[in-house]
């Protein structure tokens, strides 16, 4: 059934989700979850399977903000480099933050395996790709710190980086064995029944009216229903709730286009290999295979805004110059979702009240840290793991500062440069 709103290939090709009744009553949990994306379904998911009770509130259907709308890379880490992680918020929880994400796409992929979730799961790695020597260089830095933290990278030349990836625009790419790819959409649905199965209750069409914080723990009112708990994990990312407290982010959007299936002759001369890929360029392109072999084509941009016919012709003349193969090869289906960044370009964590916290700013890298940080709010409300993170207070007011950190071109944002932003 695809998800109401949602455009994207993703909710035309994913498993039936059998829609959600909407919360129609009083109910008392141990938890309350606002928001059905990565973080909100995995927190529900790891709490029901660590006892709990929990409700989980979806304004709209689960994965309909940008987990839905993802590009499917399962990447290990985040944007920033490790190094710069560390310089960031110090050595040691700079240190322990990136251990735990390296492990993230084994955690999503054991979880798709455990709960047999059929998301079209393909662990072959993903491919940075340099276009030019100077993102060459970016990847040559970015190599030597994953291998000294011992992860399974290697340095492609460019000869093995048009064999792999079936263009001659790349000079060489960095592939990362622990990565892979996935169909999104169904990933976050299928945890969410995984989650229903170990007894989470979950809402869909469930707006947050009203969240209120007593001595008694949190009420989070719906038009139809009220929900009381002890604890509160707010996962609403860069879609936001109107009866919560905004999250400090930097708004942007990112746009896919899908091709057709393609002849298998086309098929058999591009990614082969069965990765998926972005490049370095100062306008970022992701680009990557279903299993039906549709070639789908990402960058920075709002397909729905004033800019969305400039943004589609460019998406089509920079494919056909990646690869000639596919010029004239027509889009047949496009969309749009928001990306949360903050102004350090790392996840946030905001307490909410006594009891409760806000996590979000993924920056575009949202299904392993999702999944993580989801699986981590799990733990803290249960009381039996810490956050990678320190939670910090809330900012009322937009980032100052980080209203100077983009600006729009006719293509896309020019500053998320190089995996750099």
């Amino acid at each position: 059934m695809p998800v109401t709103g949602n455009k994207s290939l993703w909710a035309k090709t994913a498993p039936d989700h059998p829609a959600l009744s909407p919360l129609q009553e009083a109910v008392k949990v141990d938890v309350v979850v606002i928001g059905g994306g990565f973080t909100g379904v995995s927190a529900a998911y790891h709490l029901a399977l660590g006892g709990a009770s929990v409700a989980l509130l979806e304004a709209r259907s689960i994965g309909f903000g940008g987990s839905g709308r993802n590009v499917g890379l399962v990447n290990a880490g985040l944007w920033t480099p490790p190094d710069q992680v560390e310089e960031k918020i110090g050595k040691d929880v700079g240190a322990g933050l990136n251990e735990t994400l390296a492990a993230g796409p084994s955690v999503v992929f054991d979880l798709i395996e455990k709960n047999q979730i059929r998301c079209e799961a393909v662990r072959e790695g993903t491919l940075h790709c340099a276009h030019s020597k100077a993102g060459l260089r970016d990847l040559e830095n970015r190599y030597a710190q994953q291998e000294a933290r011992g992860a399974p990278v290697k340095l492609l030349d460019a000869r093995e980086t048009v064999r792999r990836t079936g263009s001659t625009a790349y000079c060489g790419a960095l592939w990362d064995a622990r990565a892979g790819t996935i169909q999104p959409l169904a990933y976050v649905q299928g945890l969410a029944r995984a989650a229903a199965a170990q007894g989470a209750q979950i809402f869909e069409g469930s707006s947050a009216v009203t969240i209120t914080e007593t001595t008694e723990g949190w009420t989070v009112k719906t038009a139809q229903g009220e929900v009381r708990a002890a604890r509160l994990i707010q996962a609403t990312n860069a879609y936001g709730v109107d009866a919560a407290d905004d999250n400090a982010i930097v708004p942007a959007h990112y746009f896919q286009l899908a091709t057709a299936p393609l002849p298998d002759d086309l098929r058999r001369s591009l990614l082969g290999g069965g990765e998926g890929c972005w490049d370095t360029a100062m306008i970022m392109s992701s680009f990557r295979m279903d299993q039906a072999g549709r070639m789908i084509f990402g960058a920075l941009g709002n397909l729905e805004g004033v800019g969305g016919r400039m943004h589609r012709g460019w998406a089509k003349r920079k494919l056909a110059k990646l690869f000639p193969q596919l010029a004239g090869v027509p889009f047949e289906q496009d969309w749009t979702g928001r990306i949360a960044m903050t102004s350090t370009y790392l996840p946030r964590i905001e307490r909410r009240g006594k009891a409760g916290i806000s996590i979000f700013g993924y920056s575009g890298r949202g299904i392993s840290p999702g999944t993580l940080f989801g699986r981590a709010a799990a733990h803290w409300a249960l009381g039996t793991g810490q956050l990678p993170l320190s939670i910090e207070a809330p900012k009322s007011e937009a980032y100052a500062a980080a209203k100077g950190l983009y600006y729009e071109t006719g293509a896309a944002l020019t500053h998320f440069t190089n995996g750099r932003f």
